[in-house]
């Protein structure tokens, strides 16, 4: 298949590996911040084929794996009332809250529909003026856009009966807090390519000024991510410390300017807690106030639901890459896919799923 075949050539993956091996005089450890491309990183074994010293440490680029704890409870909350309609993607329906999950939920009678799109749920809104229907709006900035529209389209039409649950977190803060935490082990970003072909990469420049490390916008693909890690570590060797385009076929330096003049419009920057990592300033999105009477969480009164992690997930320290997955005592015995204790492992994106559906054991088990 044109566009697709092309980047998984594995004669030219062969070429690009060659040229890492000869590049590389050091040791060095590199961040991919995406869960998608984290999962060709490991499904390919890319990790495994790169030249020895040359480390992968899988970031918290999972927006499922992200979202607080907290705002699951409060989902569900709000999806328990008989007036609601609750949607969302289908992959925010297994990730697990304080005691359940929205599937579990749908099960025992809550109308929970899964939605391609919070278009989609406006439609429905439309429909069903009988109901107060809720989407559970999740991601980095790659949804916001589309959830963005949603409202102001939902504004247009006069809909009381519209929400959104408002969940949206943003890359460039959380890779400016790994990177002034006292452990960190990242010397360089593979930035994740659908965010930048919304925001560009503008963002990125005095990151990679500050920190000093080298940031390369990649794709997804195995040759886009073996292209990158190879100038990424070009830069790393000579001692330059740029943000370069590596997906330039789908990337501009100033990104989609529609899509982030919605997101500016509807929205506003805020402190966000991420799950299993904490607070971060400045590190989402919320309802500008323009907007506020479409915040579900204020509709519902659902603000002051907290809630604890489950204390045998590592997913904050896998997250951040201070651990993998195999370093979990719990991993592939009482958390597993069909048995999660934490998102990473529930999440088709998460570090830990990809490292379960690849067939990856700690070394102690492999024996």
């Amino acid at each position: 298949m044109r566009y697709l075949d092309e980047y998984r050539d594995p004669t030219l993956a062969r070429a690009l590996l060659d040229e890492l091996h000869a590049t590389a005089t050091r040791p060095w450890s590199l961040m991919e911040v995406c869960g998608g491309q984290t999962h060709t990183i490991v499904r390919q074994g890319i990790d495994e084929l790169l030249p020895a010293g040359i480390r992968m440490i899988h970031g918290p680029g999972c927006p499922v794996c992200v979202t607080p704890l907290e705002t699951l409870d409060r989902a569900m909350a709000i999806a328990a009332r008989p007036e609601v309609i609750l949607t969302s993607f289908g992959d925010m329906l297994r990730v697990p809250g304080s005691d359940t999950d929205l599937l579990a939920l749908k099960a025992r009678g809550a109308d929970v529909r899964v939605v391609y799109s919070p278009m989609d749920a406006v439609a429905l809104a439309q429909a069903r003026t009988d109901r107060q229907v809720v989407f559970l709006a999740v991601g980095f900035e790659t949804t916001a856009p589309a959830n963005a529209m949603a409202v102001l389209r939902a504004a247009a039409l006069g809909l009381t009966n519209f929400s959104l649950l408002v969940s949206h977190v943003l890359v460039p803060p959380a890779m400016t807090a790994i990177l002034a935490a006292p452990d960190c082990q990242v010397q360089a970003f593979l930035a994740a390519g659908h965010v930048c072909a919304v925001m560009g990469f503008t963002e990125y420049e005095p990151i990679a000024a500050r920190y000093r490390v080298p940031i390369v916008v990649t794709g997804f693909e195995p040759l886009d991510l073996l292209e990158g890690i190879l100038l990424a570590v070009r830069q790393l060797e000579s001692g330059r410390h740029d943000v370069c385009n590596q997906y330039a076929r789908a990337v501009r330096r100033t990104g989609n300017t529609a899509a982030q003049d919605a997101v500016r419009t509807v929205f506003r920057v805020t402190d966000r807690t991420w799950r299993g990592i904490g607070p971060i300033p400045s590190s989402g999105l919320t309802l500008a106030d323009g907007y506020a009477d479409f915040d579900a969480a204020r509709r519902f009164d659902v603000d002051t639901v907290y809630a604890v992690e489950h204390p045998d997930c590592l997913a904050g320290e896998i997250l951040t890459g201070v651990k993998a997955p195999t370093d979990c005592a719990a991993y592939g015995t009482r958390c597993t896919p069909r048995t999660p204790l934490g998102a990473p492992m529930v999440s088709s994106e998460g570090t830990c799923t990809a490292y379960y559906n690849a067939g990856r054991t700690a070394p102690e088990r492999a024996r």
